[in-house]
């Protein structure tokens, strides 16, 4: 599978995380903007689950890019209020061209 340029019609934020200390020995995530990117996302999988009384879910996505170096597991993209976690980046083909980023969306 793979994509085209037309296909990337979302623009997404990549943002990378950032921990700065709390004072009390541990830290505290924020996140930071890396860049402004155009995307193709695509719903792969999605599931429901009980937790603490309460059910919440998931869903799987593969969002595609153009390749750029540096995108890591321990970034993820947002789209409006939306927030993606990347799980996995693979270089679609081994040429360059696209990054294919597996990703799951939390769904409250």
């Amino acid at each position: 599978m793979s994509v085209t340029i037309g296909d990337l019609r979302h623009r997404l934020s990549l943002e990378a995380p950032l921990a700065s200390a709390d004072g009390g020995g541990g830290v505290t995530r924020t996140w930071a903007l890396v860049a402004e990117v155009w995307g193709a996302v695509r719903p792969a999988s999605g599931a429901e689950s009980v937790r603490a009384d309460g059910v919440g879910g998931h869903v799987s996505h593969e969002i595609w890019i153009r390749h750029r170096a540096g995108v890591l597991p321990e970034m993820r993209f947002t789209l409006g209020a939306r927030k993606f976690e990347i799980r996995a980046v693979i270089d679609a083909g081994e040429r360059h061209r696209f990054l294919r980023c597996l990703a799951e969306e939390r769904v409250p």
